[in-house]
């Protein structure tokens, strides 16, 4: 398939600004792959698609302030600094903006205190900074970064995103972009599900601008998605591979999760544990080995989210899904609604 397979338009007045409140309140789509058949519940009623034996898998990533505010030394001029990935201590892989101002040599003074070195260029806006800062770096990182809310919400940070831009089970650090199926769950309702004798199956992979970078190229195949870290625990593969024995189902909260399961397949067709580096994008035609439902939300056009969900659904039935979902009015993106696919 071709990029331009992959193109429509999402009413602006559909982008959710905000998540919906409580978190389990938004709504749910369920599509069937078998009938092609779609109807509508709530994400609050999400284990009348869960049956006793399967295993839920969630992402515990969790998401850091990434996005500071510094100034140029000399001219005192305001630059952003995108956060991507440590890559040593106090060396980091950055974005800044505006790109064209910030060049090797430039010193960035960080909340009056902080300095920050250019040292080299990457890619496109990309820059490799070293911190000076006396003390723990992360540690007031939290204090005064702002959330890395995606660029299509079309407003400033505040305080309370660096919770609501957070799933309730986040908790190994390293990510700049939240899994954002995993943003509709509640703790009542992940209760909910284990009462109903489901295991939930913790995984980690920490997310990049990557994964909602849109695709440049036509050619699929030519296509290179950025490295993301992931981790999966042997204990982890060992229920998720007990369940398909089973009968059970595999189900994913989120892209990610299904990545990092595919990411780490024996010849066997069983998950293996695994810690290291993947760059798996997944697009039509694509013969899944693990996943048997995924739990997701309403994507961007051109990104390889929902390229990877028109691989386990089709791409017809997604976007008759996506044709129903805005004559229906739900809300799109990181905060909008929520979709299972059977």
């Amino acid at each position: 398939m071709k990029l331009s397979d992959f193109k429509y338009s999402i009413p602006e007045e559909l982008v959710a600004f905000y998540p919906a409140e409580p978190r389990d309140s938004s709504r749910l789509m369920v599509i069937n792959r078998a009938d092609s058949k779609i109807e509508h519940s709530s994400f609050t009623d999400i284990t009348d698609y869960l049956n006793e034996g399967d295993c839920l898998v969630i992402n515990e990533t969790k998401v850091f302030p990434a996005r500071l505010i510094g100034i140029k030394e000399k001219t005192e001029a305001e630059v952003e600094i995108f956060l991507l990935r440590e890559l040593e201590n106090n060396l980091w892989e950055v974005l800044v903006k505006p790109a064209r101002k910030v060049r090797i040599g430039n010193r960035l003074i960080v909340n009056g205190d902080i300095m920050c070195d250019v040292l080299d260029n990457t890619v496109s806006g990309g820059r490799v900074v070293r911190f000076d800062y006396d003390g723990d770096f992360h540690e007031v990182v939290v204090k005064i970064g702002k959330a890395p809310l995606p660029p299509y919400i079309h407003r400033e940070p505040e305080e309370e995103d660096k919770e609501k831009y957070q799933t309730v089970f986040a908790k190994v650090r390293g990510a700049v972009a939240a899994p954002t199926a995993g943003l509709h769950f509640t703790d009542k309702l992940l209760k909910k599900i284990k009462a109903k004798n489901i295991q939930i199956v913790p995984i980690v992979l920490h997310v990049g601008l990557g994964s909602f970078r849109p695709v440049q190229v036509e050619d699929l195949t030519r296509h290179r998605m950025d490295s993301e870290y992931c981790e999966i625990s042997e204990e982890a593969a060992n229920i998720i591979n007990k369940t398909k024995k089973d009968g059970g189902a595999v189900v994913c909260v989120g892209t990610t999760s299904v990545r990092s399961l595919e990411s780490a397949i024996t010849s066997e067709h069983q998950v293996k544990p695994f810690a290291g580096w993947t760059d798996k994008f997944i697009f039509p035609p694509y013969e899944f080995k693990i996943v048997n439902r995924l739990i997701t939300n309403f994507h961007l056009p051109c990104s390889t989210l929902i390229m990877l969900v028109s691989a386990f659904a089709s791409r017809d039935l997604m976007f008759k899904a996506y044709r129903k979902a805005i004559k229906e009015k739900y809300r799109f993106y990181s905060f909008g609604d929520a979709m299972i696919i059977l």
